[in-house]
């Protein structure tokens, strides 16, 4: 009998999985991309919202903690859900995931390609074949580096994400200095006060605020990969949570102070570029542009992670094809996995710069895939409280961080994932729902390929 495909082990340590899961969330590309549309939903109480998703955010943290100890796993939510309520519903959680990792690339790639022809040839950058192309080079750069190895990858991460990381602090540290004294909107600890919404602005706020937190599961996907792996992953998973929140607290209030709101909405997903060009002027917009760039390139590049690593454990286990479980001998990495969705990458890119309505679909599947991510976050709630049930005797504490607070967190993502259904147009409830629901098709036709091999 084969032995099962094992990735390499052993490869990260506490200080790249820290920066692995800070870098999935992609502060600068989420700050940039999403902070106009939080603050035109939430105004003055967008810091309000950040901290009570991130502190919902924390609850599912540690139901991916207390599940890793249980089983260190590159399928995460898959494999945990799969282990707990059964294999038709973690396929599903996989799915979830294999679809909006896909869709978002996919998607940020069009910024990444934005920003460089900005950076290094402006007038080009409205000349949609320029931008796919570039795009298609920066996907292809990205690619080349993951099938190198986990160990290439992480260092090219923790190089992007420190110089990201130098860019923000410098910004920072200028803005706190300089913004104060004459506010655009005056300070007050109501903006951090979850009691002051109307429960109407709060469900609204909440389904941006929920995008500026995903990704720093990426930790987990690693598991296999890290050191220590049942517990290490799971630091890493909660220091990145702590410094992601800290981050974007901070740099929510920054935007208020410094920017008026005919500034903000003119910015719009221009917003670091503002706040430097303000402080420093052109010549640190254009710098600021660079952490812009690394921070989505730095994403795309987790986001292949955890597609990849979701693909491998799923095919492992005999829920999908067992090509893409296929390690290359000398990188010990999924490349037929990796390869895959390079080809498809490639695909909806180049389609979507002749078919403008391919092009929107993909626009409007970056709010559809908060729809997904509410779905399997939500799940692995639920599964690490059900999983854990009878540890509620064992401890307030321990009651709370493995039943409680994960099951809590997964009913209000599972809420706002509901609510948000008739706020989205047809085209962005098709990609959300009907990206989980097509499930399906791959579910059956392996049932089928799995029974028909088993001995009667």
């Amino acid at each position: 009998m084969n032995q099962p495909a094992k990735l390499n082990a052993d490869s990260l340590g506490i200080v790249e999985s820290v920066i692995m899961g800070i870098a999935g969330t992609a502060p600068a590309y989420s700050i940039e991309i999403t902070t106009s549309t939080i603050i035109g939903t939430a105004g003055t109480l967008s810091p309000a919202s950040i901290l009570v998703c991130g502190l919902i955010m924390f609850g599912i943290a540690y139901a991916f903690i207390n599940m890793n100890r249980a089983l260190a796993s590159a399928g995460t939510s898959y494999s945990w859900v799969s282990m707990v309520f059964g294999r038709a519903l973690g396929f599903f959680a996989g799915w979830a995931l294999l679809v909006l990792c896909c869709v978002f690339m996919v998607s940020a790639m069009i910024p990444a390609a934005n920003a460089t022809l900005l950076i290094f040839d402006r007038p080009r950058m409205n000349n949609v074949h320029y931008v796919t192309l570039i795009a298609a080079g920066w996907l292809t750069f990205v690619s080349a580096v993951v099938v190198k190895g986990i160990k290439l990858t992480s260092y090219v991460q923790v190089l992007m994400t420190l110089v990201e990381g130098v860019i923000l602090l410098v910004i920072i540290v200028a803005s706190f200095f300089m913004f104060p004294h004459a506010p655009q909107h005056p300070f007050s600890l109501a903006w951090f006060s979850p009691f002051a919404f109307s429960p109407k602005l709060f469900a609204n706020g909440a389904l941006v605020a929920i995008f500026f937190f995903y990704g720093w599961d990426v930790t987990m996907n690693l598991s296999e990969e890290t050191r220590d792996s049942n517990h290490t992953p799971g630091r890493a998973a909660f220091w990145s949570m702590v410094f992601l929140m800290v981050f974007f607290l901070v740099f929510i209030t920054i935007t208020l102070l410094g920017l008026s709101d005919s500034e903000i909405q003119h910015y719009n997903t221009n917003i670091i570029f503002a706040i430097a060009e303000k402080l420093f002027g052109p010549t640190w917009g254009y710098v600021s542009i660079i952490a812009v760039l690394l921070s989505t390139v730095g994403t795309v590049e987790t986001q292949m992670l955890q597609f990849t690593r979701t693909l491998f454990a799923k095919s492992r286990d005999g829920a999908l094809h067992q090509r893409y479980a296929r390690l290359h001998p000398r990188w010990q990495t999924p490349h037929i996995a990796i390869f895959f969705i390079w080809i498809t990458g490639l695909v909806l890119l180049f389609v979507s710069s002749y078919l403008p309505t391919i092009n929107i679909i993909l626009q409007d599947s970056i709010t559809a895939i908060g729809f997904q991510i509410c779905f399997y976050l939500g799940l692995t709630g639920f599964a690490c409280g059900w999983y854990y049930r009878q540890t509620l005797g064992e401890g307030v504490w321990r009651a709370v961080t493995h039943v409680i607070w994960p099951v809590a967190s997964g009913c209000f993502l599972f809420f706002i994932a509901l609510y948000s259904i008739p706020t989205f147009d047809w085209v962005t409830n098709l990609v959300g729902m009907g990206g989980i629901a097509i499930g399906a098709i791959p579910l059956a036709l392996n049932r089928r390929r799995i029974w028909a091999a088993q001995p009667n």
